[in-house]
């Protein structure tokens, strides 16, 4: 059975979109999804999706579809149970791995406090990109690998582009960010 990570974007987050991780793990349980694990109280989702799921009318077998399925499945699920937009990205779990040992910062950083990832709908646009990397200031490295964004900030997250939401408010993309420790920790659930 395939596995994916469910990353809801901005629940549990400063009392705000407050949602218990038992009560979304049954609503993943409802959607028919098997094997579901939660991490942390801040969205994080391992779930195994069967072949029947998938096999369902009018469910295309590309890794795209199926993604684009799951978020779907998953959001309505989430305006069902909590009445709340929550926006969701879906990845396999073998991707988190391979997010993890495409790290273009790999060896550059002491503290796992350093490294983000920021996880994507859809790729980055390359202006987009740029207008990043010009506005980054000096010490703040960012690249980009598929629809992932990679965030080395040796000066932490609070007075970077990343914690001043540059990225979502003058960049206009549709992102959530876990720390490096819950991506690896991601790969293993």
């Amino acid at each position: 059975m395939p596995r994916y990570i469910a990353l809801l974007r901005g629940i549990n987050v400063g009392g705000n979109t407050m949602i218990k991780m038992m009560d979304l793990k049954a609503a993943f349980e409802e959607c028919g999804f098997e094997n579901v694990v939660t991490y942390i109280n801040s969205g994080n989702i391992a779930f195994d999706v069967s072949q029947k799921f998938l096999q369902k009318p009018a469910r295309s077998k590309g890794t795209g579809e199926i993604e684009l399925t799951l978020v779907q499945t998953i959001e309505q699920a989430i305006k069902k149970h909590f009445d709340k937009q929550i926006p969701v990205m879906i990845r396999g779990q073998s991707a988190i791995v391979d997010i993890l040992e495409n790290n273009p910062f790999a060896g550059q950083f002491e503290s796992h406090k350093e490294m983000h990832v920021l996880f994507l709908r859809e790729e980055m646009p390359a202006e987009k990109l740029g207008q990043l990397l010009a506005a980054a200031p000096e010490g703040e490295h960012y690249a980009v690998i598929g629809r992932e964004l990679y965030c080395h900030l040796p000066k932490g997250v609070i007075d970077s582009l990343l914690g001043k939401s540059f990225i979502e408010k003058k960049l206009k993309l549709a992102v959530t960010g876990r720390n490096w420790r819950t991506t690896e920790k991601l790969a293993t659930l």
